[in-house]
């Protein structure tokens, strides 16, 4: 069966990673996702170091870019906006993130596009928003990290300086945001007719991701002062006498079963640890103790103890070891496919399972322009008016 998105037409005209890694769950779900690059092609096909010797290819582009369909043009010649107001015709979804006013310019404002096109669904992916001071500043990943909270919480425990995520966690998940709010519009759109204007922000983003356990001392209004940083503890890293694993004690039965692990009855004992509240109350005190405990053993014995305990427990990977991991494997969550001018490549499978309209890797990443002649075939261009547009640097076509 194809997948559940089967049919929608997806107008991709995002660059870097929160736009383009948003409409590759689109087309992991099926849907035809074009998309549209500048002559030069997007930028992270080199702002990572390429793997391929063509120079088109990085890791990062491959991974937010898989399935979909490359048509690279000029976007500001008059060729190139024609042949985008006919795209445009066509669509279901269009996304974009370019900085305030470029649309406009472009002559693809939300308002006239969605005045003509009542049922488009029109995808605005912003750092901060189109409101505010900020609106107009140029915004990446580590800056909405800093501004959500995201580097406070992650902040040393004896000097309390501020660190940052060491992954493009705040693009990512605003690409999850936005891949489910384009599907929420599509539904609404099947019972009503018409199409919507999302706006997905970074910052809002962020700021809804971190709330539920990130921002619980500032809950409750007026009790700021007085709530305790749920975050003012160890992190749940304990290293073994050969590695290192995670464990959790939340319940009183976890708890338990981590003091019948560690051999010691005495510690069951421990008043500060006797109830879910005191062991909140007194949480450095109890992860430190763990770390004593676990630190007298190798990591297969701990792990052998917890499970039969059921405590919450696993082993801490490095990232090499994720792909021979037997619980990834058993998944079979790693896909491997064919890169044009890379070789084999690795993608993980998409992770939302359906059972009837399956979800799947739609094939390798485009080259630039890998499909733009086919693309304006399809617009109804004949050979000769596309060798005029690649001629005129309108277009570029891959060889």
């Amino acid at each position: 069966m194809p997948g559940p998105l089967n049919g929608v037409r997806v107008l991709d005209l995002t660059g870097v990673v929160s736009g383009p890694f948003a409409t590759m769950f689109l087309a992991d779900q099926g849907a035809d996702v074009l998309k549209i690059e500048p002559i030069g092609g997007d930028i992270t096909r080199r702002s990572r170091a390429t793997i391929d010797k063509a120079g088109e290819f990085s890791a990062l582009f491959i991974s937010s870019n898989r399935g979909k369909r490359s048509l690279s043009i000029d976007v500001k010649s008059t060729a190139g906006r024609e042949v985008l107001a006919k795209l445009v015709a066509q669509a279901d979804v269009l996304a974009q993130n370019f900085r305030p006013g470029t649309t406009e310019r472009l002559g693809l404002g939300v308002d006239e596009l969605r005045r003509r096109h009542p049922r488009l669904i029109y995808v605005s992916i912003s750092g901060v928003g189109d409101t505010g001071p900020y609106v107009k500043k140029r915004v990446y990943d580590p800056i909405i990290q800093g501004l959500s909270g995201f580097a406070d919480i992650q902040s040393q425990p004896v000097t309390n300086r501020p660190q940052m995520i060491r992954t493009i966690v705040c693009d990512k998940t605003t690409a999850v945001f936005t891949a489910q709010a384009v599907a929420a519009a599509l539904y609404a759109r099947e019972k009503t007719g018409h199409g919507d204007h999302i706006q997905v922000a970074m910052l809002d983003a962020m700021i809804s991701y971190l709330w539920p356990e990130g921002m619980m001392q500032y809950t409750v209004v007026g009790g700021e002062a007085v709530a305790a940083d749920p975050n003012d503890r160890p992190d749940l890293v304990f290293k073994t006498s050969d590695g290192y694993i995670t464990a959790g004690t939340i319940s009183d039965s976890e708890w338990q079963g981590f003091c019948r692990a560690s051999g010691d009855p005495e510690l069951a004992k421990d008043p500060r640890f006797a109830t879910p509240a005191a062991r909140s109350v007194n949480a450095t005190a109890r992860i430190n103790k763990m770390a004593e405990y676990i630190s007298q053993h190798t990591t297969a014995e701990w792990l052998e103890r917890l499970d039969a305990a059921d405590v919450p427990c696993a082993p801490i990977l490095r990232r090499g070891e994720i792909i021979h991991n037997e619980q990834v494997i058993a998944r079979n969550i790693i896909a491997e496919f064919d890169q044009p001018n890379v070789g084999r490549v690795r993608q993980p499978k998409p992770a939302a399972r359906f059972e009837i309209n399956e979800a799947m890797i739609g094939g390798p990443a485009p080259r630039i322009g890998e499909h733009s002649r086919e693309v304006l075939r399809e617009l109804g261009y004949d050979d000769a008016a596309i060798d005029q547009m690649v001629a005129e640097r309108s277009v570029r076509v891959a060889i």
